[in-house]
């Protein structure tokens, strides 16, 4: 956590975090910006995992998601090196050099590929990455990594985070039990571009890699696509998934309960990650019901989800449903302004384009009042539906950003 910053109001427990057979974490403090607190976690892999990853799609990536799309085409990681506080990001040769580097040393370490080492940054941006002192610190580090050391993981990659994030599941593959366990981390520059933060999710389960990616793909559009906090999508954004397959599962067997499973831990920490959007003291759930189809439901959703008039409102405690019917608007999708209908903590204020007679305000005041505002917007053109998850917009969300690098 930040120094001096209190611990979000929306903040979730970790859950009790058992091992993940083939993996191995720990954390260090290697200095690279904080003093005095950790900054560096390395998980090492058993051999024959598999690895499946989605990215960022802003065109300024980091040199580390450049690293890693080139990586993942062979299919096989043995070790993953995260640092927080510098985001190795629009530093050009001198950020390609800072990856070469970190992959080589921890290679060395692990007796791999350069190849298999998956590396990812988080931090300022603009600032060349002094990866000699993640090269120092990678040999004590791999000598102190546990099977137990997914919560020290989990909070060695916090930059403005206020807790750390982690969720787990288990999942049933041909009568074999086997463990998906995630830790992520994201406060800011969240907006729903694949993948909106830092996410790394480890597993047991015995997958092959085109299939791995196969299943993460739609999961990570389902969750982590249907965020924002303030429509800002991060160049270092990452999701990586490493299947060890120690369980030992039957090769062909059915993989729907794995799917489910993998979706409902993905859902899991992209709300956390909203839970802990910066400033954030509401966590806000926008649902659109009657669009023209779902892809269509899902941009109302999100623009919504995203006007600043809007998380104002939310923050002021506001019940301006006038600010909603403006965002639907300037969606850019189908709407009739006489047909759309609109609900804050399921009570109807406006119904086909009009106010509910005899509408009373007092228990939608006293729903915005609560930590957990509901939206439900009803366009009335079709059957679509789409769910966004965004936070309001308060002044602690300009106090954490307008000091990010003093």
């Amino acid at each position: 956590m930040a120094a001096g910053t209190a611990v979000s109001p929306l903040a979730v427990p970790l859950p009790e975090l058992e091992p993940i057979s083939g993996v191995r974490l720990g954390a260090a403090a290697a200095g690279i910006r904080y003093t005095g607190r950790t900054d560096l976690f390395m998980a090492a892999f058993a051999a024959g995992t598999t690895v499946a990853g989605v990215f960022t799609k802003n065109k300024c990536p980091g040199a580390p998601v450049d690293w890693c799309r080139a990586a993942l085409a062979g299919g096989r990681a043995r070790a993953l090196v995260v640092n927080a506080g510098n985001a190795n990001v629009f530093t050009g040769q001198a950020g390609r050099e800072a990856t070469q580097a970190t992959a080589a040393a921890a290679a060395y370490i692990v007796g791999c590929q350069p190849s298999e080492v998956f590396l990812a940054s988080t931090g300022v941006i603009g600032q060349t990455l002094p990866y000699a002192k993640i090269t120092a610190a990678l040999p004590d580090l791999a000598a102190q990594l546990s099977p137990d050391g997914l919560e020290a993981a989990a909070r060695g990659m916090m930059t403005t985070d206020t807790f750390p994030k982690a969720a787990t599941r288990t999942a049933d593959i041909g009568g074999t039990q086997v463990r998906i366990t995630g830790i992520a981390k994201g406060s800011g520059m969240i907006a729903p571009d694949m993948a909106t933060m830092l996410c790394f999710i480890f597993t047991d389960a015995a997958v092959p890699a085109p299939v791995l990616q196969a299943l993460l793909a739609p999961a990570v559009d389902a969750s982590f696509n249907c965020i924002t906090v303030d429509a800002d999508t991060s160049t270092s954004d990452t999701v990586l998934l490493f299947a060890t397959g120690a369980a030992g599962n039957p090769a062909e067997a059915c993989l729907d309960d794995f799917a489910a499973s993998l979706r409902a831990v993905l859902l899991d920490l992209a709300l956390m990650v909203v839970r802990d959007g910066e400033g954030a003291q509401k966590l806000v759930r926008i649902d659109v019901a009657g669009a023209v189809d779902d892809a269509s439901a899902r941009r109302v959703a999100l623009a919504v989800a995203n006007s600043p008039l809007v998380k104002t409102a939310i923050a002021g405690e506001d019940a301006n449903w006038g600010r909603i019917v403006m965002a639907v608007g300037r969606a850019g999708e189908p709407a009739d302004r006489d047909l759309l209908s609109i609900a804050v903590g399921g009570v109807w204020m406006a119904r086909a384009g009009t106010v509910v007679p005899d509408y009373d305000e007092a228990p939608v005041v006293a729903h915005m009042r609560g930590r957990e505002i509901a939206m439900t917007i009803d366009l009335g053109l079709g059957t679509g539906n789409g769910t966004a998850w965004t936070c309001d917009l308060t002044h602690g969300y300009i106090d954490i950003n307008g000091s990010y690098r003093s």
